[in-house]
């Protein structure tokens, strides 16, 4: 397995992650049938695991993510001459939950970028200014975590007034900064990134946590944590950022090159979001409604 781990260069760490234990889910329930190796694998195999992955009752998406797995793993297989032919070419699975996105009213977006009161702890004061950047940063240009986590210095111009990022598969895309981002952005990198600097912090990092290493998700969730009035995945601000670009009359392909989306149908899961606040605005305000 940690031969494919590697072959998945293209991939995030969190798909790998989730890739390896779908694959061990698999390779202990394939064992049990008798099967030593994919070549014992076939056709009919892959749809008794099928079967069994429903009545163990997992959601859609999961199953989705797993029968994902199963076919890059068998069609890796292939490709280095193990098998002879794929068993799990064209296996079919169903279709994700279509849930859409939590978009964060504007009261609560509002609550989130709130400067922090100035602390008079020198460290303290570091994080601040950290925390503000990156929330500025996640819901001004709606980076995913990951992206965030991982700007170096020599990504960010902030006179230009953008940075370089490098979304999923490898594909990195300049994304325009605010007015706003830009300016916290500028107070942590000269004002408390330095405090928090230690021997261990990677040369380029511009976010690091407490201990001096490159900022991490779980990180960025307690950043979240911190300042939401409510519980808020990280991922919510860049669902109200794209959100908040079609309310406001954005074409949705300029979205989807900002959100930096292989596919237009991705983005267009938003234009149902937006859908909604109108619908919802109208139902509020007028008096036919």
């Amino acid at each position: 397995m940690e031969a494919f781990s590697r072959s998945l260069a293209d991939a995030s760490p969190a798909t790998v992650k989730a890739y390896r234990g779908d694959l061990d889910d698999f390779v202990e329930w394939a064992a049990r049938l008798g099967a030593t190796g994919p070549g014992d694998v076939d056709r009919l195999v892959l749809r008794r695991y099928l079967g069994y992955l429903a009545t163990r009752q997992y959601a859609r998406r999961s199953i989705a993510r797993k029968v994902a797995s199963v076919r890059r793993y068998f069609d890796w297989q292939r490709r280095r001459g193990v098998i002879g032919s794929d068993p799990a070419r064209r296996l079919g699975a169903p279709a994700g939950d279509a849930r859409l996105p939590r978009v964060l009213p504007p009261d609560e977006v509002v609550r989130i970028l709130e400067l922090a009161t100035a602390s008079d702890e020198p460290a303290a004061r570091a994080r601040d200014l950290r925390d503000d950047a990156v929330l500025e940063l996640l819901y001004g240009s709606g980076l995913r975590v990951a992206e965030l986590c991982g700007i170096d210095a020599g990504d960010v111009d902030l006179a230009a007034g953008h940075v370089t990022v490098w979304g999923k598969g490898g594909k990195q895309r300049r994304v325009p900064i605010s007015e706003p981002s830009a300016e916290t952005l500028e107070r942590w990198m000269t004002s408390g990134r330095p405090a928090l600097v230690q021997p261990c912090t990677p040369a380029g990092a511009v976010f690091v946590n407490s201990r001096g290493n490159r900022l991490g998700p779980r990180d960025v969730r307690r950043i979240l944590d911190r300042r939401s009035p409510v519980p808020t995945h990280p991922h919510a601000l860049r669902h109200t950022y794209a959100t908040h670009l079609l309310d406001g009359g954005a074409d949705l392909r300029a979205v989807q090159e900002l959100l930096g989306h292989a596919s237009l149908r991705t983005t267009e899961r938003y234009t149902h979001v937006s859908r909604e606040h109108l619908v919802g605005a109208y139902r509020a305000t007028h008096p036919r409604a």
